[in-house]
C-alpha cells in the first residue's frame, strides 16, 4: 500500500441508499455506483458495502473512506439511529481487515462540509458552515479548516438549537429548530394546513402556482432557518454557510425568508460577513468529503512513519 495513495474508494451511507465511487487525489470521480440500503440493517448492511466496494475500479486505491448518517467515533464504530442494529457497529474494523487498506469512518455532515470545501461552493474558505435540512438539520462545521467536532462527536447537533421559549413535546424527539424548519417540520405544518403531509418540494410546486396558503407554510419554515442562522452567524462567524438537503429544493421560496430573517436578528457585522448559498455537489458532497478526510488520514499516517 503506497504511504500517499492517488485514489480512495468512497462510501456515503443513508438510510435509503448506499453510494460508492473512487476518488482520486484531484476529485475526479470513477465508478460511481448506489444499491439500496438493505432494510434488514445490521450486518446486512455491511456486507452490502463490502459487495459495493468489490465492484469498485482499483487503480491506485490505498483507502477507504466512509461517511454515515449518525455518529463516527475514532476507533470506526458507528451509531445510526436510521439503521437497525447500529448502535455501535464495527464498520472501520470491519472493512479494514476485509480490504487490508486504512480505513476512515466519518460522519455525514463532517463529510458535507469537507467536501463542499473541496470541491464546491465553499472552495478556498476556511470557515464554514454545511446546513443539511433534510428529514432532520444538521451542521458540519469548519473553523479555521479544521472540523468542529465537540465533547462526544455531537457538535453540529443544531436541529435542537432553542428557537422559541415555549416548550412543546415534540421538541424532545427532534428539537426545536428541527420541528419547525426541515422537511419533517414542513410535512407536519402542512398537514395542519392541508390535511395531509406535503414535502418543501410539493408546496414549492403549490406555491408557484399561485397558492398562498402554500407560500405561507414555507415562509414560516424559511422564518425559524432564518433563525438558527442568526444564532450559527453570532456563534460561529463563518464567512459561509452552504444549504444542503431536500428542503433546499424549495429555492427562494424558504431562502429569501431565511436570509432576511438572519440578517434581522444576526450580529449586525457577522451577517454582512456571510454569504447563505446552495449546496453546489449535492448528493455528492458525502462522497467527496470522505474521500478528502481519507487522503488526509493516510497523509498523517505516512508523516508519522517518515518521524519513527
Amino acid at each position: 500500500m503506497p504511504l500517499k495513495p492517488h485514489a480512495i474508494w468512497a462510501v456515503d451511507l443513508g438510510g435509503t441508499k448506499i453510494a460508492a465511487a473512487r476518488i482520486s487525489r484531484r476529485g475526479t470521480v470513477s465508478g460511481y455506483a448506489e444499491v439500496p440500503t438493505p432494510s434488514a440493517g445490521g450486518l446486512k448492511v455491511v456486507e452490502a458495502i463490502i459487495e459495493l466496494l468489490g465492484r469498485m475500479p482499483s487503480k491506485g486505491v490505498g483507502a477507504i473512506g466512509v461517511d454515515v448518517p449518525g455518529l463516527a467515533w475514532p476507533d470506526g464504530r458507528v451509531w445510526a439511529p436510521n439503521i437497525a442494529g447500529w448502535r455501535s457497529m464495527p464498520l472501520g474494523p470491519t472493512l479494514k481487515k476485509k480490504f487490508r487498506l486504512p480505513t476512515l469512518v466519518e460522519s455525514d455532515r463532517n463529510a458535507f462540509v469537507v467536501g463542499e470545501a473541496w470541491q464546491g461552493a465553499a472552495r478556498n474558505c476556511r470557515d464554514v458552515i454545511f446546513l443539511a435540512v433534510g428529514t432532520g438539520i444538521g451542521a458540519g462545521i469548519l473553523t479555521d479548516g479544521r472540523l468542529v467536532r465537540g465533547h462526544g462527536e455531537l457538535a453540529g447537533a443544531v436541529g435542537w438549537m432553542a428557537l422559541r421559549d415555549k416548550y412543546q413535546l415534540i421538541y424532545k424527539s427532534i428539537g426545536c429548530f428541527e420541528a419547525h424548519a426541515s422537511g419533517t417540520g414542513i410535512a407536519l405544518a402542512a398537514k395542519k394546513e392541508f390535511g395531509r403531509p406535503l414535502s418543501a418540494r410539493d408546496l414549492a410546486t403549490m406555491a408557484r402556482q399561485g397558492n398562498r396558503r402554500a407560500r405561507a407554510v414555507l415562509e414560516r419554515a424559511g422564518h425559524y432557518l432564518g433563525l438558527g442562522l442568526a444564532n450559527l452567524v453570532d456563534v460561529l462567524n463563518p464567512e459561509m454557510i452552504v444549504i444542503g438537503g431536500g428542503v433546499a429544493a424549495a429555492g427562494d421560496l424558504v431562502l429569501k425568508t431565511a436570509r432576511e430573517t438572519m440578517r434581522k436578528w444576526g450580529q449586525p457585522l457577522a451577517v454582512k460577513q456571510v454569504r447563505v448559498v446552495r449546496s453546489r455537489l449535492g448528493t455528492r458532497a458525502g462522497l467527496l468529503g470522505a474521500a478528502r478526510l481519507a487522503f488526509d488520514y493516510c497523509d498523517r499516517l505516512a508523516a508519522q512513519r517518515q518521524n519513527l
